[in-house]
């Protein structure tokens, strides 16, 4: 196991930008050690943004990414942050639910929408 990760291995690694790493440094969720100006991520830094990056595609927010974080560092520990994870995941789940619905109503309202118009062309004697 390596010790440190450059940004630049880190960057190119997770397919991000640079600007995105020092964002959520700013925002307190990794704290790379800092050799003068060079940032070095340890394997636990690596292993935080690869937490933050999957929490980022399951539509959390940062907020909500900190808390899991926070949780697991201070108590209730990993159970708590575990079941934490659990909660919010039903939340994105229902949010997704009801988009899809939403989604869904509009779809067929485009539809019926698109059926009248194609039915006043042929009132009106046009093709389509």
């Amino acid at each position: 196991m390596r010790e440190y990760y450059t940004i630049t291995e880190l960057t190119r690694e997770f397919d991000i930008s640079t600007r995105t790493l020092r964002f959520y440094e700013d925002e307190g969720l990794i704290h790379p050690l800092r050799r003068g100006r060079t940032r070095l991520f340890r394997p636990s830094d690596r292993h935080l943004l690869k937490q933050i990056l999957r929490g980022k595609r399951l539509g959390f927010s940062i907020n909500e990414i900190r808390e899991i974080v926070q949780m697991y560092k201070e108590p209730p520990g990993e159970v708590g942050q575990l079941k934490l994870m659990i909660h919010r995941i039903d939340e994105k789940r229902d949010d997704l639910k009801q988009k899809r619905r939403d989604l869904e109503e509009t779809l067929a309202e485009l539809d019926h929408a698109e059926e009248a118009c194609v039915e006043r062309l042929a009132e009106l004697g046009v093709n389509t």
